[in-house]
């Protein structure tokens, strides 16, 4: 494929805020293709942990996670 002379400038991971029903935020999730990150609301850093890890660790039985009955 060639090489082109431009390119798209998106960007390099998915943020979204995270609202309780009854109003004010809980905190921010960002995805990035090698990490996933949480910052709770009223901090200024991130949490960081590695996309495989996670990974890992949301598929463990130990997490409880379910997966959605839609």
């Amino acid at each position: 494929m060639p090489r082109y002379k431009n390119q798209f400038a998106g960007p390099n991971f998915v943020e979204e805020t995270i609202i309780r029903q009854e109003g004010g935020i809980v905190g921010v999730i960002r995805i990035k293709p090698s990490s996933v990150l949480w910052k709770p609301s009223g901090e200024t850093k991130f949490y960081c942990v590695p996309l495989d890890r996670f990974v890992r660790w949301i598929k463990s039985r130990k997490t409880g996670a379910t997966r959605p009955k839609y």
